[in-house]
């Protein structure tokens, strides 16, 4: 007889075990006014409603094409959230902060 699985907590990834809870990816193009807005936004949604529990990488497609071109971006600035699963991707310059909360899962 096959062995069950024990709790979800076994099919966690392992950064979020560790504390690690929000993985998320944002991606701009240099300093414009929409990848400034994002990152200004981004940046005050994770501290006001995942303080302590994210971690976020800016990724510049300027500079990190390789990057960009792995992730098959179509928009910018884009926000992936890669864990917790499922991942999802956010659009524009995240100043509609219950759309992005909901893209987030934290609604």
């Amino acid at each position: 007889m096959p062995k069950k699985e024990g709790p979800e907590k076994t099919k966690v990834p392992f950064l979020v075990e560790q504390g690690e809870n929000y993985v998320l990816q944002l991606f701009i193009t240099g300093a414009t006014p929409n990848s400034v807005r994002a990152v200004t936004n981004v940046k005050e949604i994770c501290e006001e409603h995942l303080q302590g529990k994210y971690s976020l990488e800016i990724v510049d497609v300027y500079q990190q094409a390789e990057i960009a071109e792995k992730e098959q971006l179509i928009a910018l600035p884009l926000l992936i959230k890669k864990c917790p699963l499922p991942e999802r991707r956010l659009i524009g310059d995240l100043s509609d902060t219950g759309k992005v909360l909901k893209g987030l899962g934290l609604t």
